[in-house]
């Protein structure tokens, strides 16, 4: 009988562009204030791409960190999934072109497209490759160019969003050494309303009309929004523990995605969390949708707070809506 094949991280790397905006600055393109923003967000400040950068950019950055952390060629890639709502264009895919710039000769291609949950959802797919046996190294990248369909007039959405890209390479590992543990994921097609881009798909084309009337800005109802973040991100996290047969008390470290200061305090008291096992890093990069979590991930796997035999909880909520954990022992 062949030994289970098991699934893990063998590095990860992450790319912040260099242009930061402020809270001051966005005082200047919007009523706001540093205050207000602080204060419902957290955030202080997030990282915006240039003009000429687009997601794949963004990604091929964090793509050739991971690579280097994970002592990988890109020509020893067999997949590239990236985990995208801001692809460069409708087709062909973020990830091929990402292939292209990186020179992965080998690799199969295609994009997630599940909103801020996209990197944790493509963890239960790497998972699933690598265990199968289906593929050895499988690059996973969540990257945004969110700037490029913010509002700069809507205060409320404006003043969250930031730009950025992480990625890891997933394959074998013996057990327990940097390890999936357990990945859950699900969604929810009833709430799909709550945060939106209604503008330049299928339903609604690209026209005059639709740019005019601002269809291809990122729509979101945040008080509904927050309310379900918080309960569904804490029964995710459980859930995943419970599949990977742990209990909260044997947890190091919990990352959430990065979407509200308040949203991960609420889950934390929810689930009677000390401040210190939460991560956060929101107040510097803002929420980067579907990089949010592995931006995170790689920080602590880089800043000394992740230890060798942590376990750690990965969870994430995005439109959709669309819902995702993970437990790793590092």
């Amino acid at each position: 009988m062949s030994e289970k094949i098991r699934a893990g991280f063998l590095g990860t790397g992450s790319y912040l562009p260099e242009k930061v905006l402020t809270n001051k600055d966005i005082e200047k393109i919007v009523e706001t204030t540093d205050e207000w923003i602080v204060t419902r967000t957290g955030i202080r400040e997030r990282h915006m791409a240039g003009e000429i950068q687009a997601t794949s950019d963004l990604a091929v950055e964090a793509a050739k960190k991971a690579l280097a952390d994970a002592k990988v060629n890109a020509s020893d890639i067999d997949l590239i999934i990236v985990a995208t709502i801001t692809p460069d264009m409708p087709t062909p895919s973020t990830a091929c072109l990402v292939q292209s710039k990186l020179g992965a000769v080998k690799a199969a291609a295609f994009d997630v497209s599940a909103a801020c949950s996209g990197f944790v959802y493509g963890l239960s797919i790497s998972k699933a490759f690598i265990e199968s046996g289906m593929y050895k190294k499988i690059l996973l990248i969540g990257a945004e160019k969110l700037s490029a369909f913010v509002d700069w007039q809507d205060r409320t959405s404006c003043v969250i969003f930031g730009d950025g890209a992480g990625a890891a390479v997933i394959g074998a590992v013996s057990e327990g050494q940097h390890e999936i543990l357990s990945s859950f994921m699900v969604a929810n097609g009833n709430d799909a309303d709550l945060l939106k881009i209604p503008g330049g798909g299928s339903r609604t084309p690209s026209s005059e009309n639709s740019v005019q009337t601002g269809m291809h800005y990122l729509k979101m109802q945040g008080k509904e929004t927050f309310k379900i973040a918080v309960k569904v991100m804490a029964e995710a996290t459980l859930e995943a523990l419970r599949l990977a047969g742990l209990t909260m008390d044997q947890i190091a470290l919990i990352i959430p995605h990065q979407a509200n200061l308040r949203i991960i305090q609420a889950i934390g008291e929810r689930m009677q969390l000390p401040d210190e096992k939460l991560v956060v890093n929101l107040d510097r990069v803002g929420n980067t949708s579907a990089a949010s979590v592995i931006i995170a991930l790689d920080e602590c796997a880089h800043n000394g707070r992740l230890k060798k035999g942590d376990n750690i909880a990965l969870v994430a909520f995005g439109a959709g809506t669309t819902l995702a954990s993970a437990v790793v022992r590092w």
